[in-house]
């Protein structure tokens, strides 16, 4: 049994951790081809239009394979899952056919009438369309953190005689506490990934000396937009998160800051440090007396439970993961706010364009908030465990009793195959977008 929930547990955080290497491009994109085509409709420059639809091409590329990677998951619910499915599909199979009826769709159809549409519709219904694509892929974004909202905080359920549970308040689903503050943290985290790539893109085509305007204007949205969604996702929404995790789950703050001994004034932070599970401690630890309890609660010596308030079985299954997927993503995020308050100094002074270094390090850092994003979700799905609904349904009482560990580790190796050679795909494909340019178009 334990092997069979281990490989099942494996083959969804493979699926899922590829496929969410795709929407948190495409979300954040979404806004930024809407503020170009905006720019546009007001400015009437060419260079505007043609940013749009080029970047439109990569959301295409982008929002294909994140299609095809995610059919698999929605099919593992009902082979790896079947368990879980059976007992909760009254509630989360709301928020999932919603995804696909109403934000699928809607993201689908208007992308292809704004790549193809253009010059049957005229450009205040090209931007239209542009604006749905938007809304679709934000909406998507919403209806399946409502599902997750309610894995992570359950309200507005009633559970049966035998076992199922089901709705009783619909409205409960979409006013979850929990669901807002993870939803506008998602967004912004997402916006981050975007403006790194339009950024990216602008500073590798001004150190190769070509399409010198278009770079510099890449450059130029990817920095300002990089600033604030990279200040937005540390605060108000990261901080608003933390908070949900410690009023909610403080087992799993617990773990994730590394407390592992409740001390009776204010909560330190970490800032390095390496849990070690022998001795229930953080080793070569590195932290700032109360500032946790600060952040937390707004009060220098207000206690925070440690791990050592609970029992074994309610926290996290892996602390030491966990521990570390929460700080390498809030060291990212510090990371990508210095370098783009820094790009955005030197964007004010009109010179970061000649900054050399700058440049280079923007282009080579494009990887990084992709890192940050996943390591996010990971921090999400491992404090929730051992639950796959937070303190009512333990994850080992979800998988499919009748299918096997080697059918699982099988299957597994045919996705790894199969995605090798779709990431090199989109590799090639977008690579050779980039190549191309934006290019000119003449009416």
């Amino acid at each position: 049994m334990e092997d069979m929930l281990f490989y099942d547990r494996l083959q969804f955080a493979f699926t899922i951790t590829f496929h969410y290497i795709f929407p948190q491009l495409t979300m954040g994109l979404s806004l930024i081809i809407v503020f170009y085509k905006g720019l546009y409709l007001r400015k009437k420059l060419e260079k505007y239009n043609d940013a749009a639809k080029f970047f439109m091409k990569i959301f295409a590329v982008n929002f294909t394979m994140g299609v095809i990677t995610g059919i698999p998951m929605e099919f593992q619910f009902g082979t790896n899952w079947a368990k879980f499915s059976e007992l909760t599909g009254g509630i989360i199979g709301q928020t999932l056919a919603m995804e696909g009826m109403f934000s699928f769709f809607l993201e689908s159809s208007f992308l292809a009438l704004f790549i193809f549409g253009e010059k049957l519709m005229g450009q205040k219904l090209h931007f239209l369309t542009g604006f749905l694509v938007f809304l679709g892929s934000w909406a998507s974004g919403y209806f399946i953190l409502a599902t997750n909202a309610w894995m992570q905080h359950p309200v507005g359920y009633e559970i049966l005689d035998n076992g199922k549970f089901v709705l009783e308040n619909f409205s409960a689903l979409f006013t979850n506490p929990w669901l807002l503050p993870a939803f506008l943290h998602n967004q912004m985290a997402s916006v981050v990934t975007s403006s790194f790539v339009v950024a990216s893109i602008g500073a590798f085509y001004i150190l190769r000396n070509k399409n010198i305007e278009h770079g510099k204007l890449f450059l130029k949205t990817g920095v300002i937009f990089g600033l604030v969604s990279s200040l937005l996702v540390a605060f108000p929404t990261g901080d608003w998160n933390a908070k949900n995790v410690a009023k909610y789950q403080p087992a799993s703050f617990a773990a994730m800051e590394g407390i592992f001994e409740t001390e009776e004034a204010g909560a330190e932070i970490v800032l390095v440090g390496q849990p070690n599970m022998v001795e229930k401690k953080l080793d070569n630890k590195l932290a700032v007396p109360n500032i946790l309890s600060f952040l937390t609660y707004q009060d220098w010596d207000k206690q925070i439970v440690g791990m050592d308030h609970f029992e074994a079985e309610e926290l996290p299954d892996n602390i030491p993961a966990l521990y570390y997927s929460y700080h390498i993503m809030v060291g990212l995020g510090t990371i990508f706010i210095g370098l783009m308050s820094l790009s955005a100094f030197f964007l004010w002074r009109k010179k970061i364009y000649t900054i050399k270094p700058l440049l280079w390090a923007i282009m080579f850092l494009v990887p990084f908030p992709y890192i940050a994003n996943i390591t996010g979700w990971y921090v999400a799905e491992l404090g929730r465990q051992p639950f796959l609904v937070y303190g009512l349904l333990r994850t080992a009482d979800g998988v499919s009793p009748t299918v096997s560990s080697g059918n699982t580790l099988f299957t597994l190796l045919g996705f790894v195959a199969l995605y090798m050679l779709l990431g090199l795909l989109f590799l090639i494909l977008v690579g050779k977008t980039i190549h191309q340019g934006p290019k000119h178009q003449t009416h």
